[in-house]
Order: structure tokens, then sequence, then C-alpha cells
């Protein structure tokens, strides 16, 4: 621990203490929490303010055992395609398919093409698609550490990746939104610790 940080300062214990937690009581996550956690999204940084971050936010029982059986089973295909034995692949889609429905909340986390710049040289238009995503991550960390100072529990799951097209349909959402990540949210039923190797050990000063 770096001891020039001051641990009771309400910033840093929110840095430092948060965790990646994937088991949740049943307690439903309030809407008004949802949206202050939203808030805290839009207001990450992004290339040119674009903004190009879109977010679902699922919270029906229904829809999050559509979105988990769906995506299960293009994972389950995927894994013994690659030759992953079927119980094996069976044993892994099951527990990610209770991670996300014995979360409280889903969102999902996307990005759209469609303010960003356009480039005619296909290499720059790839760079911009680039300065979307990094602009997505940064809003869906500033959700998950506003998660924590709220008192909730996240996991980030980047599943969304591996089947684009079966979120998009499940969640009917517009062609160009893009999935990326799948963040679970509730009140935390488990307790988690770990560590980070030093800064020192991956910084280099110039």
């Amino acid at each position: 621990m770096n001891t020039t940080l001051d641990t009771n300062d309400p910033f840093w214990r929110t840095v430092l203490e948060r965790r990646s937690i994937r088991r949740y009581t049943d307690q439903p996550v309030p809407r008004v929490l949802l949206e202050r956690l939203l808030t805290a999204a839009i207001w990450a940084p992004n290339a040119h303010n674009r903004q190009p971050w879109r977010f679902a936010v699922v919270i029906g029982e229904k829809a999050k055992h559509r979105l988990a059986q769906a995506m299960a089973e293009r994972w389950q295909g995927d894994l013994q395609a690659e030759g992953v034995a079927p119980e094996e692949a069976t044993h892994r889609t099951r527990n990610s398919y209770r991670r996300i429905t014995g979360a409280g909340a889903l969102v999902v986390g996307c990005l759209t093409m469609a303010e960003m710049d356009w480039h005619a040289d296909p290499q720059r238009r790839h760079l911009e698609w680039v300065m979307a995503v990094q602009s997505t991550a940064l809003a869906l960390g500033n959700l998950l550490l506003a998660a924590h100072r709220e008192g909730l529990a996240a996991c980030w799951m980047c599943a969304p990746l591996f089947a684009p097209d079966v979120v998009r349909q499940v969640l009917s959402l517009p062609a160009d939104w893009q999935p990326q990540a799948l963040i679970t949210l509730g009140y935390p039923a488990e307790t988690r610790t770990k560590t980070r190797r030093p800064w020192q050990e991956v910084t280099v000063w110039r």
C-alpha cells in the first residue's frame, strides 16, 4: 500500500476497496440507484466529446433469463466447436447463466459510431472505433466505482463481445449499437480480496 494515500478519504476508499463480486442477495436494486450509476457513467472522459456509449438496463426477470439463456446457447456451441468436451462446456455455460440471472440488475454497455468521425483511410477508421471502445470502457469504469460507492457489488463480463448479434436481438437494440460488456449488479452475497502489482513494476519514467 502506498502510505502517502489517505485511506480514510472516501475517494481512495472507493478506488482501493472495489472488487469484482459475482454472487448477490435477492434484494432488488432500486431504479433511482441505477439512474445514479448511469449519471456517473455519462460523465466519463470520451473521444471528441461525442459520448458514443449506449446502455441497456435489464431489470425484468424474464428478460434476464432470456438473455442468459441465449448467450449460454451461443457459448455452448462455440466451446464445442473448439473441441471442449460437452460436459465441460455445459459446466461453464451454467455458471455464466447463474451469474447473469442471479444479479439484481444488468447493464449492457454498447457503443455507436453514429456521431464519431468518418475517415476514408481504413486505419484511421479503425482508430476512431478504438476511441469509441475506450470511451465506453471509461464510462463503465465510472459506473463500477459508483456502484461500489453506493453499496452495490458488480462484475464486468466480456461475453457480449462474442455474441453481439444475440444480445442485440434478445434486447431489441438498435442495429448500430455494438455490445461491449455486461455489468452484473446487486447487493453482495460474498466478499473478495485481491491484490495489485505495485505501480513501480508497471511504470517507466522518462
